[in-house]
């Protein structure tokens, strides 16, 4: 029998595997929200916004309506045209590098590319603008005495924000020229101001716009969160329409923002409502008269009664005077006087404290002595009554050089009725000044007798 033998075979040598990567490849989505041009451009809207803020801060510190009317204006100001602007010009960046043919040979769909272009920029800036919110809210709690921010104005405008960013990257996208980014951002800057200003509904469909008075409104809840329905449905729209397979998925999102924009339009002013504070006030019942300020900004009254003390002060014991000073907005009744304005904060207060206590007073007095009057009484021996009255009750060291330029104007000109009305009237004051502590609180009450009537009878009123 044959036996064949088979040659004897070597063993070749097993194959080593292919070493692994130390790592895998970073997603797309993190390089764009960390290597590009998304935090660099949310630094600068965060920059922007803060010096915008920062320059009017003693009109909003002490007050969350106008901080939140603030807020909301910035976004829509600064914020949106800002959005804008960075998405085309984030959108044109494929175009501007000639990476066109690159991006349509990746795997990934259209949309997909799109989003994660947009998605990172969208969300920096959006993170930026509440930031920026954070910050201002800090800034205004140490001197807000009452009431309180409404979070979905904030998350309305950062989603606001975030829509025009989309929107941007879009027209970017069509239009990949240089002009498109500086472009879009006026065309928002206008767009913002024309709708805001306007008289009709149509002012609401300004993106994160919020027509707030003060602390006299508030909006209900879910106001700010249709406002930005209707910028996000656009966006949304615009970029199925644009990158999608099925590009009549994109009526989804345009019917929810259509939607949102008819709401917006039809309601109008009926998506706000009263403060139910502004209609209260509080009150320091140890003076006279009492010393009462809104409900809205009650941390005021402490440094409001200070300032006004010397004037109740010289008014201890005096009959017929006003029950108390009022801070609501309305006329005042007729047992009261009106409070020297306070808001808006910027003026006549900054952070809490009275910003010429002198001017308050004197303003104090004049209400207290002519309330609500829109012209001085028509008999002279009144006017001259009236001017010691209030000199005395609230010395003012401005009032003080007015009055000494205006001696020396009459002198000048030789105006002599002037002059004499002006010597009846240091007379009338040096004669207040002369008289004993009862005395005066005796004629001060006959006097506050009449104060009430803006043109009184002469003979009714007790001359000096």
């Amino acid at each position: 029998m044959n036996v064949r033998i088979q040659p004897h075979e070597e063993h070749a040598p097993p194959r080593e595997a292919p070493a692994r990567r130390a790592g895998s490849a970073p997603h797309p989505l993190r390089v764009e929200s960390l290597r590009g041009f998304a935090p660099w451009a949310a630094g600068a809207l965060l920059l922007a916004l803060a010096w915008t803020l920062a320059a009017t801060s003693a009109q909003w510190q002490g007050s969350w309506g106008v901080t939140t009317s603030k807020l909301s204006t910035a976004a829509g100001v600064v914020g949106v045209p800002f959005a804008l602007a960075a998405g085309a010009w984030q959108g044109g960046r494929e175009r501007r590098l000639r990476m066109t043919e690159l991006r349509a040979s990746t795997a990934r769909t259209p949309l997909a590319q799109l989003l994660t272009a947009a998605l990172p920029l969208a969300c920096w800036l959006a993170a930026a603008y509440l930031v920026a919110v954070a910050g201002v809210l800090l800034a205004c709690a140490p001197y807000a005495s009452a009431g309180g921010p409404v979070p979905t104005v904030f998350a309305g405008a950062a989603l606001s924000i975030a829509a025009c960013t989309l929107l941007g990257q879009v027209a970017g996208r069509l239009l990949p020229w240089r002009l498109t980014a500086p472009t879009l951002a006026i065309c928002g800057y206008v767009l913002y101001g024309t709708l805001g200003l306007s008289e009709s509904g149509f002012r609401n469909l300004a993106p994160a716009y919020l027509s707030l008075v003060g602390d006299y409104d508030v909006p209900v809840w879910w106001y700010p969160l249709v406002s930005a329905l209707w910028p996000t449905g656009l966006a949304a729209a615009a970029a199925v329409a644009l990158a999608a397979y099925r590009r009549a998925t994109a009526l989804l999102p345009l019917a929810a923002g259509l939607g949102a924009a008819v709401l917006l339009v039809h309601t109008g002013d009926g998506m706000l409502r009263d403060n139910p504070l502004a209609h209260r006030q509080v009150c320091d019942e140890s003076t006279t008269p009492r010393v009462c300020v809104s409900a809205v900004h009650p941390g005021m009254l402490p440094e409001v009664t200070h300032v006004l003390s010397g004037l109740t002060g010289r008014l201890k014991g005096v009959q017929n005077l006003p029950v108390r000073f009022e801070d609501l907005p309305r006329r005042p009744h007729k047992d009261e006087a009106e409070l020297p304005m306070l808001t808006p904060f910027g003026w006549s207060a900054v952070r809490g404290k009275v910003t010429d206590p002198e001017r308050y007073a004197w303003e104090a007095a004049m209400m207290l002595v002519g309330p609500d009057c829109e012209e001085s009484p028509s008999a002279e021996r009144v006017q001259v009554t009236q001017e010691a009255v209030v000199r005395w009750l609230a010395p003012d060291s401005a009032q003080k050089d007015i009055r000494e330029r205006s001696v020396a104007s009459a002198r000048q000109r030789g105006d002599t009725k002037e002059l004499a009305k002006l010597r009846a009237e240091d007379k009338a004051y040096a004669h207040l000044t002369a008289m004993t502590d009862d005395e005066r609180r005796s004629w001060l009450g006959r006097y506050f007798a009449t104060a009430h009537d803006c043109d009184p009878n002469p003979s009714e009123v007790p001359s000096l």
